[in-house]
């Protein structure tokens, strides 16, 4: 029998499978990493546009000053992330850049620790040590091959950061503000960052190739409009534990596809340190969700 929650795990594996999309769309663009971050988040907000007018305008209308503020903060953190993390797999392995960057829901768990005394578990101690183990493996290999694979990932772990403070704000910032119109700020706020990056640093935004406009398409529809809806809509309905643990299934469906499509196979050391990194974040929330667990990491 069809129910809602077979229908929630179909919704779930949808979101999965659309983000592990995202690192496969950004080697194929051939377009600085500021360009392709810049036409992912404009092309997102345009299409979410006319839905959150006709959706959302009277709660838009409605936001506060200190709501709107925390919506542009949380966009330039996004806009911070996807700058660094697409950075990132211009110099390191598909492998090593998605597994580093998801590891953000342990920096949340830290910061939230830091900056709202939420509990840390024993639990998500243990997961934190398993995942800075795991993290460290992948440094140290990415330092033995140079210099620009350690590059790749340091902006890799920046991205992580990064999106970690875009999901503390964001936790605070849904507590009373509706989805649509908290994404279509965000995005729009992202966007806006980018594109005026994009304008100080000089960098083009046309003469690309018709396959690396249809990336930048293909990005804004698949992982981000496709990809975050989805988990953000399972996030109704499942708990928040679920689809944590679920996300990181990205890393691993990222990897199979550079793999199958641009042909880049993992090294060992890339595995283990991913797996490690992967193991502490399921330990670290494979109990019930409690209040104040980190949010998922559904960022690319």
């Amino acid at each position: 029998m069809y129910t809602q929650m077979s229908k929630s795990y179909l919704v779930l594996a949808t979101g999965v499978v659309s983000v592990a999309f995202a690192a496969v769309f950004i080697r194929l663009a051939e377009a600085p990493p500021l360009v392709i971050a810049a036409y992912r988040l404009s092309i997102a907000a345009l299409v979410l546009a006319p839905v959150a007018w006709i959706k959302a305008r009277d709660e838009l209308r409605g936001l506060d000053r200190r709501q709107v503020w925390l919506a542009v903060a949380s966009g330039a953190f996004l806009a911070l992330h996807f700058s660094l993390w697409i950075a990132s797999l211009d110099f390191t392995s598909v492998a090593s850049s998605v597994v580093l960057v998801t590891a953000s829901p342990i920096f949340v768990a830290i910061a939230s620790y830091l900056l709202f005394r939420e509990k840390l578990t024993v639990r998500i101690i243990g997961g934190i040590a398993i995942s800075v183990a795991g993290a460290i493996i992948i440094g140290y290999a990415s330092w033995q091959i140079g210099v620009n694979s350690l590059l790749g990932s340091i902006l890799s772990l920046g991205g992580a950061l990064a999106v970690s403070g875009y999901m503390l704000i964001g936790r605070r910032l849904r507590q009373n503000t509706g989805l649509l119109s908290y994404i279509f700020l965000t995005y729009l706020s992202a966007a806006v960052f980018l594109m005026a990056a994009v304008l100080i640093t000089g960098q083009k935004l046309q003469g690309y190739s018709g396959t690396t406009y249809l990336m930048f398409i293909l990005l804004a529809l698949v992982p981000q409009l496709v990809g975050h809806t989805s988990l953000n809509w399972a996030l109704k309905y499942m708990p928040a534990t679920i689809v944590t643990v679920a996300v990181l299934g990205e890393p691993v469906g990222a990897t199979l596809l550079a793999w199958s499509i641009l042909g880049e196979v993992p090294r060992l050391v890339e595995i283990i340190g991913g797996l490690l990194i992967l193991a502490g974040i399921a330990v670290a929330f494979s109990k019930s969700t409690q209040a104040g667990t980190p949010v998922p990491p559904y960022t690319f």
